[in-house]
């Protein structure tokens, strides 16, 4: 009879790798908000994959990039703390392009930490590269880092060696009960994952000026009695030309914003949902230690 393996292993790469999209893959479910923009992700999230034999604990980090703002700096400093007293690291980067600089300030990072900690280079993206490509990248990335590593080859949006991914971690781990329950998958409560996911329906819909300024208030989450969730959100932009944008020419953008963003909460909660957004200037409110503390960036004093 085999001894059940659990264990952390944090996710970290930059922005807009596809972290949340592997997650996503691995748990055969949606949890986190992933969009083709960067900097989706904002905060630390937990995706738990249970097995019969195992406990994965993922933690999700935003991607590590070069800050210019205090939202920024927050978003690193999140990523950095997920690196500490976690059982393995997974670097994820994009095979499709060759090392940029912030992949060798991640690499630094990386070889700074205790030697206790195992990184394991996943190159994402192989479905698209030619043989002689993925060995080239594989080089490339290796080089960076100043041991050997063990290295994993998926695509996270086709969901390819994910299995042999999860057949790698488990026998990694320790040794070890589980964490979580067995029918729990992440740390975030509902009303959490369904401001992300509103916000996910912004980047997708919006143009290029708007999604980095913009963040989603929750102010009301309610159970009615039959059953359906009442959910009132704000969201914020920093300019008042930007509030145009989102609302749209007669609200068809703020239409279509809810709309995309109800079908993804009520697939989540599996219910019914009354959504009810409004738009608000906070000017730079990236910038505003009070605003990121209301949001949630920063914490209370």
């Amino acid at each position: 009879m085999s001894e059940h393996k659990s264990g952390f292993v944090t996710v970290i790469g930059k922005p807009n790798v596809g972290k949340s999209t592997l997650i996503n893959a691995l748990l055969g479910q949606k949890i986190a908000a992933v969009s083709p923009r960067p900097q989706t992700t904002r905060k630390k999230q937990l995706g738990i994959l249970t097995l019969p034999n195992a406990q994965i604990v993922f933690v999700d980090t935003p991607g590590l990039h070069k800050s210019k703002h205090k939202l920024g700096e927050f978003l690193n400093q999140e990523a950095q703390e997920a690196l500490d007293g976690v059982d393995l690291i997974l670097w994820l980067v994009d095979s499709s392009t060759s090392p940029a600089d912030e992949d060798r300030s991640i690499a630094d990072l990386l070889n700074k930490l205790s030697r206790r900690t195992q990184v394991l280079l996943v190159l994402n993206k192989v479905d698209i590269l030619k043989a002689d490509e993925e060995s080239a990248r594989e080089d490339e990335y290796k080089s960076l880092l100043s041991k050997a590593t063990t290295v994993l080859k998926v695509s996270a949006s086709k969901r390819l060696g994910l299995g042999e991914m999860i057949e790698t971690l488990i026998q990694l781990l320790p040794k070890r009960e589980a964490e979580y329950p067995e029918d729990q998958i992440t740390d975030l409560y509902e009303k959490e994952i369904a401001a992300d996911l509103i916000r996910e329906a912004c980047l997708l819909k919006l143009r290029d000026e708007v999604p980095h300024s913009l963040a989603v208030r929750l102010d009301e989450f309610k159970e009615r009695e039959n059953g359906m969730a009442y959910i009132s959100a704000t969201i914020l932009v920093e300019r008042e030309s930007q509030k145009g944008i989102v609302i749209g020419e007669g609200g068809k953008m703020m239409k279509a914003i809810g709309s995309a963003a109800r079908k993804e909460i009520e697939e989540m909660g599996g219910r019914k949902v009354f959504l009810e957004l409004r738009v608000k200037v906070e000017k730079d409110w990236r910038d505003n230690p009070h605003a990121l503390r209301v949001l949630g960036y920063l914490k209370k004093k």
